[in-house]
């Protein structure tokens, strides 16, 4: 039986990794979470400035959509970031801003915005 993937673009903190592994599972129906991190992946994709790094995430990103044939991105944000020390109101306008970063890279797949709260609580971001 094939196994089903997903891509999350999230922070490297720890306390993150399951919140989302477990929100993509129920909702976006995957078996599997490739996990990209980065401190602070939200802002360094709205940047568009760190080459190497943003080159890094890409081609991070197409191993997983070309190899594992992952057909959804999650670009995550938290609360309390160290790598991103900034309010919610500024973390979702990157996120959203690095989702139309991710779209011009053209793969095939169906990108999304996360929020993690204080609580660990996963939210989808429109």
């Amino acid at each position: 039986m094939k196994k089903i993937f997903a891509t999350a673009i999230n922070c490297m903190d720890g306390r993150v990794q399951l919140p989302v592994i477990h929100w993509l599972q129920k909702e976006a129906l995957v078996d599997y979470v490739d996990m990209i991190t980065e401190p602070g992946p939200n802002k360094i994709l709205s940047e568009n400035k760190d080459r190497a790094i943003i080159e890094s995430i890409k081609t991070r990103v197409e191993i997983s959509t070309k190899m594992r044939n992952s057909k959804l991105i999650a670009i995550v944000g938290h609360f309390d970031c160290a790598g991103n020390p900034t309010p919610k109101d500024i973390q979702l306008k990157e996120i959203r801003s690095a989702i139309e970063i991710v779209k011009d890279w053209n793969f095939d797949a169906k990108i999304i915005g996360l929020w993690v709260d204080e609580n660990f609580k996963v939210s989808s971001i429109k």
